[in-house]
């Protein structure tokens, strides 16, 4: 069996990836996506960065050929060359074949099957961070090489983005390290495929992710409903609780005292499932004190940013005047990196032009930036706090006053359960980054255009979610006004919400 540092890596972040890689269907994988080949292309700048000032020899084999290429690393390193650029280290145990290419070996003093000195790893990461799974990789490396110089390291180095050299603490990784390789070892010997589970931070630019995604949809498979962690899901299989069904029928005080539960993840549980199996939105038992306000004129916003660049570069705003009926969207776009601070006071000339609308947006990534820029530009706490005062965070009010059937309450999950769709279905917060970078690279207005109507139907969405909403709330007996949903705020009790399904899908336009 060949174990390699990517497949290692692979079983950290996803046991069936790795099994996958192994024994899956090529067929069955998707290429990798605009954003992750920008990231490569990225990773592969920041190396070249670090590597232009080392001094270093590259071992000469067939690509491949991994007995060649461990052998011509062997002969550097018996050569006591000062620095090894992705040498190769094999090692054969118990019948299986564990390779792996540290980015950096570099020769230090000290005593190895070499004569006076050793070579120890380093990894060039472009994360800002030294992840564990990395410092795990480096001590697999360290691991092969103690065997291939007879001799341990007493360090290994991560080259972090920003940051530069990270020491990793081998007594800590090297451990955890031998757990992970023994379950991957066991893992590919024994062929067990593990259960697909979906987990959409972790698997979403997955190249095997459209395979275990249509498995899990065909499976009707519990991962898919918002709030089953994968240790909350190990539970429910504890308690023969697999399906939609099953757990659409308990009550939620059978779910309290299980680990990793309590009474309000039990009850968010069990009326998720609800509305899943029923496909209709079900309201939550209480609403919050707030009032969700419907104004005159209305702004809409969402921003475009490169967290690699640490830039916005695009503040959208629609502006929605109702006694007009009109709608309006500025892009306020930062061209090039160094345009982001006239985009941004733009965008306060634009808001504060409007100093009574309410400015809607969907999670706080928008609210955050705001304060962020401000500080950048030190902004007057005078013109930020009112603005910010005026911000409502509808992710907020969606999760505290409904329950919907979709798989995660991302915007655009939301909005096209109520019948929106974008102009371009595949984009995403990801490939706006790529297609700026294209724009940058190219100078092809296509790429910024591309960004601009993704951003403009993020803003519509929100719209359109909006005002869902207040029609949702409006059919559950909230007083209302033209111009205001206003609470009394306290507690509404809207009796029991499964009673309630069939009305209300009856009622609610746009609704599937």
């Amino acid at each position: 069996m060949l174990i390699t540092a990517q497949l290692l890596l692979n079983f950290q972040r996803c046991a069936r990836r790795a099994f996958l890689e192994v024994y899956g269907d090529p067929e069955q994988k998707i290429p990798p996506s605009d954003f992750l080949l920008k990231l490569a292309q990225d990773s592969q700048a920041h190396q070249q960065m670090v590597l232009d000032e080392q001094d270093w020899v590259q071992p000469i084999y067939p690509k491949g050929d991994w007995k060649a290429g461990a052998q011509a690393t062997l002969e550097l390193m018996q050569q006591g060359v000062e620095q090894i650029y992705q040498g190769v280290l094999l090692v054969e145990e118990a019948g299986d074949v564990m390779v792996s290419t540290p980015d950096l070996l570099t020769r230090q003093s000290g005593l190895s099957d070499f004569g006076d000195w050793l070579y120890v790893p380093t990894e060039i990461k472009l994360s800002k961070r030294p992840k564990l799974e990395y410092q795990i990789i480096l001590s697999f490396h360290t691991y092969l090489l103690a065997s291939v110089q007879g001799a341990w390291p007493e360090t290994a180095w991560l080259w972090l983005r920003e940051k530069g050299l990270y020491s990793v603490d081998l007594w800590r990784s090297l451990p955890l390290m031998q757990e992970q390789l023994a379950e991957l070892v066991d893992l590919l010997k024994t062929g067990r495929e593990p259960e697909v589970f979906i987990s959409r931070s972790q698997c979403s630019h997955c190249t095997w992710y459209e395979h275990c995604y249509g498995l899990a949809q065909s499976q009707q498979h519990l991962s898919l409903l918002p709030g089953v962690t994968a240790s909350r899901y190990t539970v429910l299989q504890q308690h023969r609780l697999t399906t939609v069904e099953a757990l659409a029928s308990i009550a939620p005080q059978q779910l309290e005292a299980l680990p990793g539960f309590g009474r309000d993840v039990a009850d968010k549980l069990v009326r998720q499932a609800r509305s899943t199996l029923h496909n209709h939105a079900i309201p939550l038992p209480t609403l919050p004190p707030d009032t969700l306000p419907t104004a005159p004129i209305e702004l809409y916003f969402d921003i475009e940013a490169e967290p690699g660049l640490d830039l916005v570069f695009l503040h959208g705003i629609l502006v929605v005047d109702r006694a007009k009926q009109s709608q309006t969207f500025y892009p306020l776009v930062a061209e090039c990196p160094e345009a982001e601070e006239q985009a941004w006071y733009q965008f306060l000339e634009l808001v504060h032009s409007y100093p009574t609308a309410p400015i809607f947006h969907f999670c706080p990534y928008e609210t955050q930036t705001v304060e962020r820029l401000a500080q950048l530009y030190r902004t007057p706490n005078r013109r930020i706090k009112p603005l910010l005062s005026r911000c409502i965070d509808l992710h907020q009010w969606v999760t505290q006053t409904v329950t919907l059937p979709i798989e995660s309450y991302t915007l655009k999950l939301i909005a096209r359960w109520i019948g929106f769709q974008w102009r371009d279905a595949q984009a995403n917060g990801a490939q706006a980054i790529y297609w700026y970078t294209q724009w940058l690279q190219t100078g092809d207005r296509q790429f910024l255009n591309a960004i601009i109507d993704y951003n403009e139907d993020d803003c519509r969405a929100t719209h359109r979610v909006k005002d869902w909403l207040v029609e949702f709330l409006s059919l559950h007996q909230l007083p209302a006004n033209p111009d205001l949903i206003t609470g009394n705020g306290r507690s509404l009790s809207l009796g029991n919400p499964d009673t309630n399904i069939v009305h209300i899908a009856k009622k609610l336009q746009g609704c599937p």
